[in-house]
């Protein structure tokens, strides 16, 4: 591989010192017009393209921003076969399964994030891992102003470990006594909505949710329903119906339950893409949604509002959350105060799987 130019390369050949071929990228307006054209000229020919890591060591900041995701991808993906890029290709052309799997929720979230970013001129730096690796985040880390992430099921001594060093922002997770921001939403509200929807409007008598409460925002969803069903009369689970991760061997108790045709009357989903799974099954067993059972989900993802029958959900800003998260960090970056937690407002929406519509 050819070396890499230098400022020192592009000096010599315009004729002018390196600090004014500094001068030329990082404040131009101090370097005479016919000088700095002389600069970019050469950097033309030269193919030089100025050092951002530079930049920022100068700066003691990066300028960019970091994304990182702990274990969001679906295991349906994680699992599949690897295939030739003419196989891949030829998927992704068919459109086979693509709006089931993106864009979901990380992936809206990212968009926003990726859009604040650019408005306020920062780069953003992207990663992935599982919540075991530590290492993954803390590289990321090291080279941003701040770091926004999905905690999936991270420990919570890893991320504020991470938040030691740079201003950290936490999704989809609620207050806590430490010092990361969080970002959420209106879980418990949102979830006590839905059930006053298919009790009140529905007369629904018989209403379960289905979730796994690892996390802690599904965990808020399954208290927001025990309040609603509570405040209704209703018999308080203290477990949900099924405690489902989205895994071949998933929904266990919800086949049982059709097995012996014990449904519910009203499926409370932790999220929209356990909805979308937990329709195709239903359907597989000639049960259909609304007339024997109604479902709800929990999100606002695209996949739900082309399902058949359209999701009723609850949709997240997930833009506004991304960009409230660059805001944040930029903010930490440049030494101004935030509060450390926000919990922004959902909307239900009605579709027909509740009944309506």
């Amino acid at each position: 591989m050819a070396n890499r130019t230098t400022v020192y390369d592009v000096a010599q050949r315009a004729g002018v010192s390196i600090a004014t071929v500094s001068y030329t990228f990082r404040q131009p307006e101090r370097v005479r017009p016919e000088t700095r054209e002389l600069v970019l000229q050469a950097a033309r020919v030269l193919g030089y393209v100025p050092s951002g890591s530079a930049r920022g060591l100068a700066k003691g900041r990066s300028q960019a921003l970091g994304l990182y995701a702990f274990d969001m991808f679906l295991p349906s993906d994680l699992s599949a076969a690897p295939a030739d890029l003419d196989t891949l290709v030829q998927r992704e052309l068919d459109g086979l399964g693509d709006v089931r799997r993106f864009p979901l929720y990380v992936d809206e979230i990212q968009r926003g994030f990726e859009l604040e970013a650019r408005r306020l001129g920062r780069s953003v730096m992207l990663g992935s891992g599982a919540s075991r690796d530590s290492l993954g985040s803390i590289d990321l880390a090291g080279s941003v102003d701040g770091l926004a992430i999905f905690p999936g099921d991270a420990a919570r001594d890893l991320l504020e470990h991470v938040g030691r060093g740079v201003p950290v922002v936490i999704f989809s997770s609620p207050p806590m006594d430490d010092s990361l921001h969080h970002i959420t939403v209106a879980n418990e509200t949102a979830v006590r909505e839905l059930v006053d929807h298919l009790v009140d409007h529905h007369g629904h008598r018989s209403v379960a949710f289905l979730g796994e409460l690892a996390a802690p925002d599904i965990a808020a969803r399954f208290r927001g329903f025990q309040v609603a069903l509570a405040a209704h009369g209703l018999p308080v689970p203290e477990e949900p119906f099924d405690t489902t991760a989205l895994t071949r061997d998933s929904l266990r108790s919800l086949r049982e339950a059709i097995a012996c045709g014990a449904l519910p009357d009203a499926l409370v989903c932790a999220t929209d893409q356990l909805a979308l799974t937990v329709l195709d099954l239903l359907a597989r067993h000639g049960i259909r949604v609304p007339q024997d059972v109604a479902i709800t989900g929990f999100d606002g993802i695209i996949a739900g509002r082309l399902s058949a029958p359209r999701l009723t959900t609850v949709r997240q800003p997930f833009a506004s959350m991304g960009r409230l998260a660059v805001r944040i960090l930029t903010d930490a970056a440049a030494g101004l105060e935030h509060p450390k937690s926000y919990v922004l407002p959902t909307r239900v929406v009605i579709g027909g799987s509740c009944g309506c519509l």
